[in-house]
């Protein structure tokens, strides 16, 4: 049963129009830039009215967006585990959930948002296993740049020297810039501050909020103005360096995510990033990432659609047995849903973790397999790994050519050094357990 029920797309109704517009201009007819102006105009009416339709005040009430609502709504959990820093075992967990999260994200991003029967087709051609089992042997339009920086090709297992940029490694970066030049007192609007220093481009709702950020909208108000986008994963795939500087720390990691998550999402969008935080930080203290999973639904409102959907996969994750079955009972339950969303792709992030257990290569090979956005969920199953077991149980052919070199599209940033990025983040993390 769907928790959605979606209308029927309307998806191709631009197409259709600016065809046939085309199409009867080139037969002479007269008055079609009128009627086109007609439809434009029907349109815009038509969506206004979409947009001011009352939301559910029940489900309003259940999904707060405030901090304090929010905590208001929590179940009991554990809220800390670690009160002080312990170093050696940190160390060790800091570099594998680095490691596990870039390494996941580079093998599902140039095959991002691919069903999962053109990956299997494109595995099949390059004689590459599948659910992958290393790195692509080769990249589909291998000149072409992502993020107008790294090409297709250096994703490759042949191709890679240091990690390519992808918007999934560069927001981990940038949650280490603004705690290191806010500290862990940083707000709303030093984030804002730190986008519209650092940030040169972003997509759905982050662009939305950069350009209302450009445009002089408020921080606190940067989510709200035209951004259809509020609910989907941008804030989720920002988790990590919250739950990196708040280890075994997971209410702290979650009220960092927050701050973090408010200048471009709401309700389930936000959660989706407190919760990631709080289940990575409570990796590193427990060791056990199904643990950790279920730890982190401490940090959300209980009856808020992201936690009750949570529950659900945590309770079928023994039924699931691969790739196909987890995408197959996402495509049966959210129907109409966007790949882009946080929900469908929590699920899979879920049960590419309980489907892999302790084989790292299997965590993400699976995630990947999974589809939708399969970069983000790789890239967050992997760091969750990595926090809860280490970089010893990350085989050295995910690493091997990274080469201490994480590449970067942040404004005056081009480049940063893995272990620079270890002992930055051991200090922020010594910092906030601290204080």
């Amino acid at each position: 049963m769907s928790s959605y029920n979606y209308p029927e797309a309307l998806e191709n109704i631009d197409r259709a129009i600016n065809l046939w517009a085309q199409l009867k201009t080139e037969t002479g007819a007269a008055g079609v830039a009128d009627k086109v102006a007609e439809i434009s105009a029907l349109i815009d009416e038509k969506l206004a009215e979409l947009r001011a339709l009352p939301d559910n005040a029940a489900l309003l009430e259940a999904e707060p967006d405030d901090l304090a609502g929010i905590r208001a709504l929590r179940p009991a959990g554990a809220r800390r585990y670690w009160t002080e820093l312990p170093m050696d075992s940190y160390r060790d967990r800091i570099e594998g959930a680095i490691l596990g999260r870039f390494a996941g994200c580079v093998l599902g991003s140039i095959v991002e948002c691919w069903e999962v029967d053109k990956m299997e087709r494109w595995a099949a051609y390059l004689g590459d296993a599948f659910p992958p089992e290393d790195y692509w042997s080769e990249a589909e339009r291998p000149n072409d740049l992502k993020y107008r920086t790294c090409l297709r090709d250096t994703f490759t297992r042949s191709k890679m020297d240091g990690v390519p940029t992808d918007d999934d490694i560069i927001y981990t970066q940038l949650g280490m810039l603004i705690l290191e030049d806010f500290g862990p007192d940083f707000s709303v609007d030093d984030v804002g501050a730190a986008w519209m220093k650092y940030l040169p481009h972003a997509a759905t709702a982050e662009g939305v909020a950069l350009r209302n950020l450009q445009a002089g909208v408020p921080p606190m108000e940067a989510a709200t103005v035209d951004n259809p986008f509020m609910f989907w994963i941008g804030a989720d795939i920002r988790s990590d360096p919250w739950a990196y500087a708040a280890p075994g720390y997971p209410e702290m990691a979650a009220e960092f995510a927050w701050r973090d998550a408010t200048i471009s999402h709401r309700r389930n969008g936000v959660y989706g990033a407190m919760y990631f935080s709080a289940a990575i930080s409570a990796a590193f203290a427990l060791g056990d990432p199904m643990k950790a999973l279920e730890a982190g639904l401490a940090e959300i409102p209980v009856d808020c659609l992201l936690a009750r959907e949570l529950r659900w996969a945590l309770e079928a994750a023994g039924d699931i047995k691969d790739y196909r079955e987890a995408r197959a009972a996402v495509d049966s339950r959210y129907a109409g849903m966007h790949r882009i969303h946080t929900i469908n792709n929590a699920l899979l992030t879920v049960w590419g973790l309980s489907i892999g257990g302790e084989d790292y290569g299997k965590v993400i090979g699976e995630t990947v397999a999974m589809g939708l956005d399969n970069d983000c969920t790789a890239a967050t199953a992997g760091s969750l790994f990595g926090a809860a077991y280490g970089k010893d149980a990350i085989p050295e052919h995910w690493t091997r050519n990274f080469n201490n070199k994480v590449y970067s599209y942040i404004i005056g940033k081009p480049q940063f050094a893995l272990d620079d990025m270890y002992d930055r983040f051991t200090a922020l993390a010594a910092q906030v357990l601290a204080g």
